[in-house]
């Protein structure tokens, strides 16, 4: 039983409720108002920044454009439900998906490296040949990774459990009836510890990065699913990069008859009579609709648009006890950009550097001894000039060393050209920029070893720390996932939402959508934005409806070798339709 469900009057049933205002334009915020628009809501969205995407978004700089987000993007391709969703927000369409044939190489202080393929029997053949005395554990893995690849078409995205029926749900678990054992072993196993069971030190430690960072709390299970939609073509990259991606699903909404509004920061969702009626902004005004959706950082929403009001007991735990636990939330990124002058073909597109206590120690906040370096033009050729290549630079970051050394504001309104903005850069103070410095050059040192002419080359450059994240979004933390998955926070959300909905109990006409309101990345955002709609749907006893952007032609699959081991797949055609599963 939903507890924030509207009583059904007559006034519900026959969908009297028309309007609704979306706060946030990130991925969740727009897809949440692409559906309300194709099951005949009027919304508005109100966001903060001067363009679409939150953290799904990319910069100029100079000749360059620093994309900060996808490296991979789950749904790029088909056979899966995730695909469908993609076609649905026009996100896709028109634009070529570009598929590596390895998803990450870890690369070890010693310069020995894994290259992770995802095609299973490529993958097993080099790592029997880095340690046939794991045979029986590589084997192990691989034949778990073959069962996954079949089970991605299985995966449910369309519709949320919570309004699954019976029936549905039992198809929904025979339909894995087949994979039972491998889901069961790889979701009850962490990697730390099946890792550990490798007698080759290199594996020992690579498998732990195969993500790119250690994620200690992680199972197997999330390393399969990575990897086996990267092995189906449906992980890849897509042309335009992050902040394309945003400006397709935007114009998608637009198209539907939304509208957005930018530098319009909210400070406060206006309740009246245990309902959501509207919101107000920072300047004082107001906007008022028949149904409020927050796609806005979770902590904000809760304790500052609601006051902490409405938090049962789980929710206010949630809220105020499990987000300041560690690695409740996902933490934040240091990010370097490096534009440069002349193109590197050595240069791989995706390597995570393992790092020893030395290489470390300037780089602060750092959470783990590693960096991801990626050739990013590699992913996106069309973001840099001819004969150009841009490197970025990442590793998780804790907040607090960088807070430690700030000496200013974290975010500050303030006009320009007689508009007011919300994201402009803020005053650090000197050892802040002293701390980016540091960090800069030891990058940059690290880098010259590993590639060397890459400093003498550079021609641009940025770097962003977790306090960035929180200027340009307000996200708890610098996070750019919220709640961490497998752990009590992300399970405690899963099983809030099955009982109340994606609202709160006892506030009506409110929903929750984008990561906060769910647990993962960017599929996970715009599936959030699908299903409470279908929350919203069913409050107004409205059946649900979605469709496929038809607008431009379906998305073209290439793929790319990498590597010394790489050798051509068979030319991979464009899609003919685009949908194969059954709109739930």
């Amino acid at each position: 039983m939903n507890d924030n469900r509207r009583p059904l009057t007559e006034d519900t049933m026959t969908g009297q409720r028309k309007t609704m205002i979306i706060i946030g334009a990130g991925l969740g915020g727009l897809s949440t108002g692409a559906y309300a628009q194709m099951n005949g809501y009027e919304s508005r969205v109100f966001e903060m920044h001067e363009i679409p995407g939150g953290c799904c978004t990319a910069w100029d700089r100079g000749a360059f454009t620093f994309d900060c987000c996808i490296s991979w993007l789950l749904g790029s391709g088909p056979g899966n439900e995730m695909h469908q969703i993609w076609l649905e927000l026009g996100a896709l369409q028109g634009k070529e998906m570009r598929n590596f044939d390895v998803f990450n190489i870890v690369r070890a202080p010693d310069g020995r490296a894994v290259y992770f393929y995802s095609d299973p029997d490529r993958l097993e053949a080099h790592l029997l040949d880095i340690s046939p005395q794991d045979a029986k554990l590589v084997r192990d893995f691989c034949d778990g990774l073959r069962k996954f690849r079949r089970a991605l078409a299985v995966y449910p995205f369309l519709k949320p459990v919570g309004l699954m029926g019976t029936l549905e749900r039992w198809r929904m678990l025979a339909s894995f009836v087949p994979f039972f054992n491998v889901v069961r072993k790889s979701i009850t196993t962490l990697m730390t510890d099946y890792s550990a069971k490798f007698r080759e030190p290199l594996l020992r430690e690579a498998f732990n990065y195969v993500l790119y960072e250690k994620h200690k709390n992680f199972p197997v299970l999330p390393f399969y699913f990575q990897l086996a939609t990267h092995a189906n073509l449906s992980a890849g990259v897509p042309e335009g990069g992050s902040l394309g991606l945003a400006r397709s699903i935007e114009q998608r909404y637009l198209r539907l008859g939304g509208e957005v509004t930018y530098n319009a920061k909210v400070s406060r969702i206006l309740v009246e009579n245990d309902r959501a009626v509207g919101i107000r902004l920072d300047d004082g005004t107001e906007h008022r609709a028949d149904i409020v959706v927050s796609a806005a950082d979770g902590r904000t929403t809760m304790m500052d648009f609601l006051d902490g009001a409405y938090l049962t007991e789980d929710y206010r735990k949630l809220y105020t006890e499990t987000i300041v636990e560690p690695d409740m939330v996902f933490p934040g990124y240091v990010c370097l950009f490096l534009g440069l002058d002349r193109p590197f073909p050595e240069g791989d597109p995706c390597t995570t550097h393992l790092l020893t206590d030395e290489q470390a120690a300037d780089l602060i906040g750092i959470r783990d001894r590693s960096i991801n370096v990626q050739f990013r033009s590699r992913h996106y050729p069309e973001l840099s000039g001819e004969n150009q290549t841009i490197l970025y630079v990442t590793y998780f970051a804790d907040i607090a060393p960088w807070r430690a050394l700030d000496e200013g504001p974290e975010q500050v309104s303030r006009k320009r050209a007689g508009q007011t903005l919300h994201t402009l850069p803020v005053k650090h103070g000197r050892s802040y920029s002293a701390g980016k410095r540091q960090v800069r050059l030891a990058l940059l040192d690290l880098l010259e070893q590993r590639y060397p002419g890459v400093r003498e080359a550079v021609v641009a450059r940025d770097l962003s720390t977790p306090l960035t994240q929180v200027r340009y979004t307000g996200n708890y933390d610098g996070t750019v996932l919220g709640w961490q998955p497998f752990v009590d926070s992300g399970e405690t959300l899963e099983k809030l939402v099955k009982k109340h909905g994606p609202g709160l109990p006892g506030l009506a006409d409110f929903y929750q959508s984008g990561v906060w309101a769910t647990t993962g990345g960017l599929i996970r955002a715009a599936t959030a934005g699908r299903q409470v709609m279908q929350f919203v749907c069913r409050d107004d006893g409205r059946e649900f409806t979605a469709s496929v952007d038809e607008t431009a032609p379906p998305p073209k699959q290439v793929v790319i070798p990498v590597g010394p081991r790489s050798t051509p797949r068979p030319e991979v055609t464009p899609e003919r339709r685009s949908v194969s599963a059954p709109i739930g």
